[in-house]
């Protein structure tokens, strides 16, 4: 008896599992496939590993149908004759008959049965006629134009179009370089009016500015009148315009695409943890876009987030130690080895006693240098530690109302539900004077703490890192030079909970060292142990080993798309909005 359902179940054909699934049977190019009910065609193809060329569709957003690109042929059992039954081949599938004329696959579905050619005359013509109309007013500018390289019209024109051109009359002019807002650029000659531009400003972004105007041959891309394309989300635009009719007005012109450097990695604007894509060429970031990942952010990314990164290579860049206790004036810093400052900063500390000292961190630190923190403050012996919060308005899509990065990985690594609770204390000791020496690391205190030049000046010994010279570094005793995120790898927690990978983009200027190499010979220095720790690597799995949460993990074991390690309850307002989105139908996701 044991034995029946097993032998019911290899009765059973391929065609009624994928039924009993809540699945359908699709034939794509003559070979069938399972997929689930109401799945587009030109995702179900996709998932096939099927290339189906298209512009105007992305599954992030409603599909209108406007290219035409996408056209497939279809086809369907025929229906039989009254009172007969419908005729099956051996694995229980209705012969195919096929539809003499394309359909778009962006914006229909499949169903039972449901056969789909990609290839074939019918399919390959009608993608020429297609490709021909687009490219007939389309400007051949391609050497000059910041899309080449990435461009979807000239990657399918090579594919799919003709060799030559029929068309002899002359090309309709539309506006060039066109200033629809502060960030974004506009060619409008090169629009091959998909609309999905059109349709992120108002599906996702939320503020339908742009629409298209002068309907027919002269159909225009245009910002509504009295508006500007100054969303802080515009320039997501430009990552998904197909071609080259929206360029961003910070990278524009500065670079070939494939001379860049793809390093994928993750934001550091705010909690979300925005999953992006540093491009880089020699040791010069050139720009940062949104990289995939449905439990972050989705497609997108915010302006004001993906052009912070020019600082990096500011005049202000710190890039060898200082010491105001080298050279001819106390009061004026000079540079120093990192062996000698190490050296010093070790001697002077061992003059306070534990209570006297207190370490103040950052919560853009990744969670190796947190770790390492919160070990050098436990050599030191002081319980005075703490981190400098960053609040402000959150936007209701993706810029998290806290701006650090990392809060959530420090409340796991200190155990503590707020890590900033002791700023405040340290604050008054250091005014009071109880707090003779002071470990700064990452933040300015001037400018974010709401300390002052003269609660500083009070310091017996003040150390301080920092990527960029400011009001605290001038006020140090010792000032260490560290890396910014694009140069650095290790890992963060987004206040979802959810672990991600930080990577290297760019090599350190100068003398500057990694956070997690400063601390950890800073904490060799004082301790006077050996060095067991030569990679990053190496401090996450003692990381791993010592907090609960990390318990199991390695560094390469977080992937590209991060791993969930905590339940916070916090939801990404974007993500709520997609998730509805697809739950009725609208998009793919």
């Amino acid at each position: 008896m044991s034995d029946t359902p097993s032998a019911t179940a290899e009765m059973k054909l391929p065609k009624d599992l994928a039924t009993e699934k809540g699945m359908v049977n699709v034939q794509i190019d003559g070979v069938w496939h399972q997929f689930p009910k109401g799945t587009r065609m030109i995702e179900a193809c996709r998932q096939a590993k099927v290339i189906v060329p298209h512009y105007c569709y992305h599954p992030k957003l409603t599909s209108p149908g406007n290219c035409r690109m996408c056209l497939v042929q279809m086809g369907m059992p025929p229906r039989p004759a009254p009172g007969q039954e419908p005729t099956r081949d051996e694995n229980g599938y209705e012969p195919i008959g096929w539809i003499p004329r394309p359909v778009i696959a962006c914006a229909n579905t499949i169903g039972e049965n449901m056969g789909i050619r990609t290839t074939g005359d019918l399919v390959e013509k009608c993608r020429e006629g297609v490709m021909e109309f687009l490219l007939i007013n389309h400007p051949l500018d391609c050497p000059i134009c910041d899309q080449a390289g990435e461009c979807r019209l000239q990657e399918q024109s090579v594919q799919h179009g003709r060799g030559v051109s029929r068309f002899i009359d002359m090309k309709v002019k539309k506006p060039k370089n066109v200033d629809i807002g502060p960030r974004i650029r506009l060619d409008d000659e090169r629009c091959i009016m998909c609309s999905r531009c059109i349709r992120f400003m108002d599906e996702v972004a939320s503020d339908p500015v742009l629409g298209f105007t002068q309907r027919g041959t002269h159909t225009t891309l245009t910002v509504h009148p009295g508006r500007l394309l100054d969303s802080n989300y515009s320039l997501n635009t430009a990552d998904i315009c197909p071609v080259g009719a929206l360029t961003s007005n910070d990278f524009r012109f500065q670079m070939r695409v494939w001379f860049l450097k793809e390093t994928p990695t993750i934001d550091v604007n705010c909690g979300t943890g925005t999953n992006i894509t540093v491009w880089t060429r020699g040791n010069k970031i050139h720009r940062i876009t949104p990289r995939q990942n449905d439990e972050v952010n989705s497609a997108w990314m915010p302006d004001s987030h993906r052009l912070n990164f020019h600082y990096i290579d500011s005049e202000a860049r710190l890039t060898e130690p200082l010491s105001r206790n080298v050279g001819i004036s106390p009061t004026v810093h000079a540079p120093a080895t990192w062996s000698a400052s190490f050296t010093e900063a070790a001697t002077r500390i061992q003059f306070f006693k534990p209570e006297e000292i207190a370490i103040i961190a950052s919560a853009r630190m990744t969670n190796e240098e947190i770790f390492l923190t919160r070990a050098l403050a436990a050599e030191i012996g002081t319980s005075q530690l703490s981190l400098v919060p960053r609040f402000a308005d959150a936007d209701a899509l993706l810029i998290a109302a806290d701006r650090n990065p990392n809060t959530t990985g420090a409340k796991l690594i200190l155990d503590t539900e707020d890590p900033y609770a002791k700023l405040g204390s340290i604050r008054d000791g250091v005014r009071s004077g109880q707090i003779k020496a002071l470990l700064v690391f990452g933040e300015d205190l001037i400018t974010d703490a709401d300390f002052t030049a003269d609660d500083l000046a009070k310091l017996d010994f003040f150390l301080h890192s920092s990527v960029l010279a400011n009001p605290s570094s001038h006020a140090a005793d010792i000032v260490l030079p560290t890396a910014a995120f694009a140069e650095k790898r290790g890992s963060m927690v987004n206040l979802c909970g959810r672990l991600q990978r930080l990577n290297q983009a760019a090599q350190l200027p100068g003398q500057a060292r990694d956070d997690w190499e400063m601390l950890r010979d800073l904490l060799l220095a004082i301790s006077g142990g050996k060095n067991e720790a030569h990679h990053v690597e190496d401090i996450f799995k003692a990381l791993a080993e010592t907090v609960p949460s990390f318990n199991g993990l390695t560094l390469s074991k977080i992937g590209h798309q991060g791993t969930q390690i905590a339940d916070t309850g916090y939801q990404i307002p974007l993500l709520a909005n997609e998730r509805a989105r697809k739950a009725a139908g609208l998009i793919n996701g």
